[in-house]
C-alpha cells in the first residue's frame, strides 16, 4: 500500500509519499480499500500538530474515506467482502488502505457514488447535528451562515432549506456568494477580512437589513475572530448561535449581549457527539440518507486530486480557496 505520511510538523508540502506494508485486519476490524478520501481543514491542522488530536509520527492525516471491504477480521458481523462503506477515520485516510473498527463503518447507498460518499459523513454529519440536535430549527426561521461556501457551511445551506428556514449566506467573496446563491441561499452578503470596529458596526448593520425587523433566530458561526461579535448583535429573541469553528480565530464574546438578547451560545462537538450518543448519530445518519436519495442534499465537490496529490488539495483548502468539497481519489 501506498500513503501520504506526516513525517514532521509542516505544510502540506512536508507530506512524503510512502511505501507501506498492506496491514491486516484484527479482531473486530476491517480492512477497506480507499476509493476516495474526503479533504477537511482538519487535515490542515493536524500536519502541523494544531489540532487536538496528536497522532503519533509518522501518520497520514485524512479523516474521511469510502471504500470497498477487503478483508474482515474475526468477531465481525454484518459485514462481508465487497461492502462498500464510508468512515469517519481521524487521520490515516490519505492512503490505499486501512484497517477500521467495524462500528466505524456505515455502509453507502448503492447509488451513491465513492465520492460524494467520502465527503458526506463530516460535513453534513456537523450541520445536521447542529440544526437538528442543537438549534432545533423550525420552518420560518432565519439563519445566518458564516463561511457558507465551505464544506460545513454548504451543507448548513442545503440542510436549512430543507427544514424550510430563510438562509443569509455570509462570504468574503462574490464568486463565494453566487455559489451560495446557486446551492439555495435567499440571501447573500460579502465580508472583508481584518474587520476594525466601523467595519464590524456595518457588518451588523448589512445582515440586519437582510434578517428584517425581528433579527436572526440561528447564527451558524464556522469562522469565529472578529465575525462573532456583529452575528451575535443580530439575534432575534430566544435566537441561537452555534458555535462550529474558528479559523479565523477564538473571538472575545461580550456577554452581556447574550442577556440582552435573551439567546444562547450553544457549542457544536460533533465528534464528541458521535462517541456519546452513537444511537442518534445512526438516525442522524439514516435521516441525511433519505435527505441524499430524495436529491435535497449532495456534496458540492469543486475540486479532484489523485491521492499522491494531496498536498494540492491541502493548499487550496489551507489558502481557502475551496467552495463546498475537495475529495482525493485511488482508482
Amino acid at each position: 500500500m501506498k500513503a501520504m505520511l506526516s513525517t514532521a510538523p509542516g505544510g502540506p508540502e512536508s507530506l512524503e509519499w510512502t511505501d507501506l506494508q498492506t496491514p491486516e485486519p484484527k479482531m473486530g476490524q476491517l480492512l477497506v480499500r480507499i476509493r476516495a478520501a474526503g479533504v477537511n481543514f482538519p487535515d490542515t491542522l493536524i500536519i502541523r500538530d494544531l489540532y487536538q488530536m496528536k497522532p503519533p509520527r509518522p501518520f497520514a492525516p485524512g479523516g474521511e474515506i469510502a471504500g470497498e471491504v477487503i478483508g474482515v477480521g474475526e468477531g465481525v458481523d454484518g459485514y462481508s467482502l465487497g461492502d462498500r462503506v464510508l468512515a469517519l477515520t481521524g487521520h490515516g485516510g490519505f492512503a490505499t488502505h486501512i484497517c477500521i473498527a467495524a462500528d466505524q463503518a456505515i455502509k453507502i447507498p448503492s447509488k451513491m457514488p465513492f465520492e460524494d460518499a467520502a465527503c458526506f459523513i463530516f460535513t453534513y454529519g456537523t450541520s445536521f447535528h447542529a440544526l437538528k440536535d442543537r438549534a432545533d430549527i423550525q420552518a420560518g426561521e432565519t439563519i445566518l451562515i458564516l463561511g457558507a461556501a465551505g464544506g460545513v457551511g454548504a451543507a448548513a445551506i442545503e440542510l436549512a432549506k430543507a427544514a424550510g428556514a430563510k438562509v443569509i449566506a455570509a462570504v468574503s467573496s462574490n464568486e463565494k456568494a453566487v455559489f451560495c446563491r446557486n446551492i439555495g441561499a435567499d440571501e447573500t452578503l460579502i465580508y472583508g477580512r481584518n474587520l476594525d470596529r466601523d467595519d464590524q458596526k456595518a457588518l451588523s448593520s448589512e445582515i440586519k437589513r437582510l434578517a428584517g425587523k425581528d433579527g436572526v433566530d440561528i447564527v451558524y458561526d464556522a469562522v469565529g475572530g472578529d465575525y462573532a461579535e456583529p452575528a451575535l448583535r443580530t439575534m432575534a429573541w430566544n435566537g441561537r448561535y452555534l458555535v462550529v469553528g474558528f479559523p479565523a480565530g477564538i473571538p472575545k464574546i461580550p456577554l452581556n449581549l447574550t442577556l440582552l438578547k435573551g439567546c444562547q451560545i450553544v457549542g457544536v462537538f460533533w465528534g464528541a457527539f458521535v462517541l456519546k450518543d452513537p444511537r442518534a448519530h445512526q438516525e442522524n445518519m439514516t435521516e441525511l440518507f433519505e435527505l441524499y436519495s430524495k436529491g435535497q442534499i449532495k456534496p458540492r465537490i469543486c475540486a479532484q486530486f489523485d491521492l499522491q496529490n494531496a498536498a494540492l488539495a491541502l493548499q487550496m483548502m489551507q489558502d481557502r480557496q475551496v467552495m463546498g468539497k475537495v475529495v482525493l481519489t485511488n482508482d
